[in-house]
């Protein structure tokens, strides 16, 4: 039998608004996989932690402050420097067209925008996962 995805689900920065990050972690648990919320105003060292304490195979990350540009490369380098090169990080949130070529370059794929369906999201969590052993 195959372990379930573990997905850390993050509110990283000022923001404060969590209503689409609790949704997203109710779909994924509702599809199988077992998620971790950790809640509003995460820094980039929080969320890399608990990955790594929670063995996650995912990171979601909820920005809609604008801030994304600067988080999502902080997270990519504590995630290297980690050893956790592995983890698929995913975002959500407010995402400027000219900003995805950036995000894409600097291991980020997926990324998805309000609106988006649900089950676009779980199916590129379950297709780029990674795999467990």
């Amino acid at each position: 039998m195959s372990q379930k995805i573990r997905v850390v689900i993050a509110k990283p920065g000022l923001d404060g608004h969590d209503r689409g990050a609790k949704v997203i972690a109710r779909a994924l648990r509702d599809a199988g996989m077992e998620v971790i919320y950790t809640g509003l105003r995460q820094t980039p060292e929080m969320i890399v932690a608990a990955t790594l304490q929670e063995d996650a195979d995912v990171i979601g990350l909820s920005i809609l402050s604008g801030a994304h540009m600067h988080i999502c490369p902080r997270v990519m380098e504590l995630l290297k420097e980690k050893g956790l090169d592995d983890v698929q990080v995913v975002i959500g949130g407010i995402i400027p067209d000219i900003d995805i070529p950036k995000l894409n370059a600097i291991g980020i794929r997926g990324i998805f925008i309000p609106g988006t369906p649900m089950q676009q999201i779980i199916d590129f969590i379950t297709a780029n996962a990674r795999a467990r052993v």
